[in-house]
């Protein structure tokens, strides 16, 4: 079961219902590694303001989009066509678009200027008009409300919230649309908008246009279908957070197979500092950028080495 949690509630040790929600929190990280969060700081019309941008850009003439193709780059900052990605090996590439940016730095950012590729400039289309500012506001408070949600959830698991917290002064997070057209009627079995994966950072706060398609695998086997509307998001947890807890949360297997219906989602990837040592106390080290960008070399594939 996926439970549904009142984000309030969580983040809040005075609210009346913090220790339910808290131990349903507790619940899912270390089991199935999915919630859904209702009540946050970001409401259904602002949700649906994004998703509507996002729709609108990638309905835009290829030509338009190939002014911001990230194949163009060494790192992944802009519009990805389809098939640009391949998720798992054992499957085609995805057959979904993608639009990503990124926190914004100024170019004489030492960050910039030491060419880190989790840091690179935003690529930003001319149209929509409002795109660029509209999703730098979105990136900005989607980050603080993936904050309180991974503080409150690690204190629900028994780990130090405010330890992991201190870790994401300037995080390597990443705000994605995602654009899954209807299922090709010559999709095959290999084929999915995007194949079964675990995401690669810490968590995971995914907004949805609201329609079906995304499926997580159960503990024992089959796969569990979740959805949320705007203004609810679904919430899930990472490699790098399952090694750094070593083991008490849970990187769940997912996947988007597709439908007779377009689907919009917009997933913020709450990534850590790039020098963050995301492994358990006492381990060998495990740098975040070194674990972040050798799944980014594996999954872009612009990116992928020969």
């Amino acid at each position: 079961m996926i439970p549904r949690i009142d984000a309030a509630a969580l983040t809040d040790p005075q609210h009346a219902g913090h220790a339910a929600a808290r131990d349903a929190a507790a619940t899912a990280a270390t089991g199935v590694g999915f919630l859904t969060i209702h009540n946050t700081a970001l409401t259904p019309a602002r949700v649906s303001d994004v998703i509507v941008a996002y729709r609108a850009f990638f309905h835009l003439p290829a030509a338009a989009k190939q002014t911001v193709d990230m194949s163009r780059t060494g790192s992944n900052r802009g519009w990805g066509a389809s098939g640009s990605e391949q998720v798992n090996p054992d499957a085609n590439p995805d057959y979904k678009q993608v639009f990503d940016c990124g926190v914004t730095l100024p170019a004489s950012h030492p960050y910039r200027t030491a060419g880190i590729p989790a840091y690179a400039r935003n690529q930003w289309p001319d149209q929509p008009a409002d795109f660029a500012p509209l999703l730098r506001r979105y990136f900005t408070d989607a980050c603080l409300v993936a904050r309180g949600l991974l503080v409150a959830i690690l204190n629900a698991v028994g780990e130090d919230g405010p330890f992991f917290a201190d870790k994401f002064g300037t995080p390597m997070a990443l705000l994605r649309g995602n654009f899954y057209p209807r299922r090709p009627a010559s999709a095959g079995a290999r084929d999915f908008g995007i194949a079964t994966h675990t995401d690669y950072g810490c968590l995971t706060l995914l907004a949805t246009d609201g329609s079906p398609g995304l499926e997580v695998r159960q503990r024992g086997g089959g796969w569990i279908p979740v959805s949320a509307p705007p203004g609810e998001f679904v919430i899930n947890f990472g490699e790098m957070l399952e090694i750094w807890t070593a083991g008490r949360v849970k990187a769940t297997p997912h996947r988007v197979i597709g439908t007779q219906d377009e689907r919009i989602s917009v997933p913020l990837f709450f990534n850590p500092d790039h020098d963050a040592n995301v492994a358990p106390a006492g381990a060998a080290p495990v740098m975040a950028l070194d674990h972040l960008q050798r799944r980014f070399n594996e999954t872009y594939v612009h990116l992928q080495k020969t």
